[in-house]
């Protein structure tokens, strides 16, 4: 079986990477002229990360509630249009162009979406009824708790800690103005300028390809809500955590301390938790990409209390049971699995089984072995090809880390991959070596081909998105200004010579 994506290519470029005045890209007319700037290139994807509200480490691999939208990304311009901001308060939010800065958002951000909070009719009737939905009542209890309490969610009062029904509903009804509809609206604005941005990006022919996370973090509403569905103790602590085992990438492996998943209690409810996070994904984008996707094969478990991922072992996760379950109840939903890392037979024959698209990632592609699979010469028509992820060095980073001897060996071997593949493409410097990359991932048989903005742009290391396993500095990169339309007559003319 295999669910073929229509044949195309994509850019990687996560909403707070598109420029502005206010410190961090935003759901406004930035987002519309990219989209614009997609559609004049013929791109048919547009891929983002996690859209939910982050947490600790401005990860959004790592959110307060996993189907939460980030107020960071609310437009402001839309607040003040309409009558909720004034003119000097907007202006107010105007920060310095380049790299996000999630410190001052936060000291910021907030007191200004409080400010248009304060303005907005609480008993609006599209918004009395999106409250009413339920949607988003445990995000907005979990976070008026977490402004009444801070710290995690296991020091709150025990009550609350427990989620006692009676002492929630008190406090509750003691918060509901002043924090608990403001988090609401939050939701409420965001769900509604996101849907209005899809509904344009559609309209132009051009789908969003979402990013889901296999875990949750662990100070989230989703574990506070649910405890039973995670394996935590009696006090609510993890007794088991995620992360991956040493490789060659890491001595110690990865520890990412997320709460692990009571597989065998979901099984028994036909793993509605998984159902309705799909739906609620399916709703936001139109392709579903599966982070961690050999997660659900096989997951690697950590003893809570370890401080490295030496200690850990591999356990049965739900396989195809769970996949099953979703089609059942949801239908074809598209998703595209993120098999990347420690594969092996088990996640192989899950991903044939599903038939979603696997991704193959041609910066690995070049250790001189033949039967690499992510050599274009090797890869099916049933994947999705890129140069790189938000988890890599940019493209240019890569090869300017090289020395004058590596950096020969690797054009050989690309001059071969190009050759391969029936291109000509001429390149000496590093610069034109990290486009032809570009140009290797579009001609790979791959049904579906996306490119970071930073690769298109061909940006160093500078622009690198997250370097695994550190804590600072990651998911800061932004353009400074949309691309040009010289690069959209470039792209439009590469991707027709590539039938896409």
């Amino acid at each position: 079986m295999e669910n073929l994506l229509p044949r195309g290519a994509g850019i990687l470029c996560h909403i707070s990477s598109l420029p502005n005045k206010y410190g961090i890209g935003s759901l406004g007319k930035e987002a519309y002229e990219f989209a614009d700037y997609l559609k004049s290139s013929h791109i048919k994807y547009w891929q983002i990360l996690p859209l939910a509200q982050t947490g600790y480490g401005d990860s959004p691999y790592s959110s307060v509630c996993c189907n939460s939208g980030n107020p960071y990304f609310i437009d402001l311009v839309s607040l003040r249009d309409e009558g909720l901001l004034d003119d000097e308060e907007l202006a107010g939010c105007e920060m310095p162009a380049g790299p996000v800065d999630y410190g001052a958002l936060y000291e910021k951000r907030y007191e200004t979406l409080r400010l248009a909070y304060a303005r907005f009719n609480i008993k609006d009737e599209e918004f009395v009824s999106f409250i009413e939905s339920g949607e988003f009542e445990d995000y907005a209890v979990f976070m008026s708790l977490k402004s009444r309490y801070s710290g995690t969610f296991d020091t709150f009062p025990e009550a609350f800690k427990y989620t006692e029904n009676l002492a929630i509903q008190d406090f509750k009804q003691t918060v509901y103005k002043s924090e608990y509809c403001f988090w609401q609206f939050l939701q409420f604005v965001f769900k509604k300028q996101w849907l209005k941005l899809k509904e344009y990006v559609n309209s132009l022919g051009i789908m969003i390809v979402g990013d889901l996370p296999l875990y949750v973090a662990y100070d989230s509403a989703d574990v506070w809500a649910h405890p039973e569905l995670f394996k935590l103790d009696e006090e609510l602590h993890p007794t088991e955590v995620a992360g991956v085992p040493p490789d060659y990438f890491s001595a110690t492996g990865q520890l990412w301390g997320n709460p692990i998943y009571n597989w065998e209690l979901m099984e028994a409810d036909g793993y509605d938790w998984w159902v309705n996070r799909i739906r609620k994904a399916h709703e936001l984008y139109d392709v579903i990409r599966i982070d961690h996707f050999r997660g659900f094969d096989r997951y690697y478990s950590i003893p809570a209390g370890e401080t490295t991922a030496e200690k850990g072992e591999w356990k049965q996760g739900p396989a195809l049971k769970l996949f099953v379950q979703l089609k059942h109840r949801l239908g074809d939903v598209p998703v595209i699995a993120e098999d990347l890392g420690v594969m092996d037979y088990g996640v192989e024959k899950l991903r044939q089984r599903t038939g979603f698209p696997g991704m193959k990632i041609i910066l690995f592609a070049f250790d001189g072995k033949q039967t690499n699979p992510y050599l274009p010469r090797n890869i099916q028509e049933n994947a999705v090809a890129y140069t790189g992820t938000h988890d890599n060095a940019t493209a240019l980073g890569l090869l300017n880390k090289m020395t004058d001897a590596q950096f020969r060996v690797f054009k050989t071997r690309l001059r071969a991959a190009l050759k391969d593949e029936g291109v000509v493409y001429p390149f000496v410097t590093r610069k034109q070596a990290a486009l032809a990359l570009c140009v290797c991932v579009l001609a790979s048989n791959a049904n579906v081909a996306i490119l970071p903005i930073q690769d298109l742009l061909i940006l160093d290391g500078f622009a690198r998105m997250n370097l695994p396993s550190t804590a600072e500095g990651n998911w800061r990169f932004r353009l400074l200004e949309q691309p040009s339309r010289k690069s959209a007559a470039i792209l439009r003319k590469t991707l027709k010579e590539f039938n896409r």
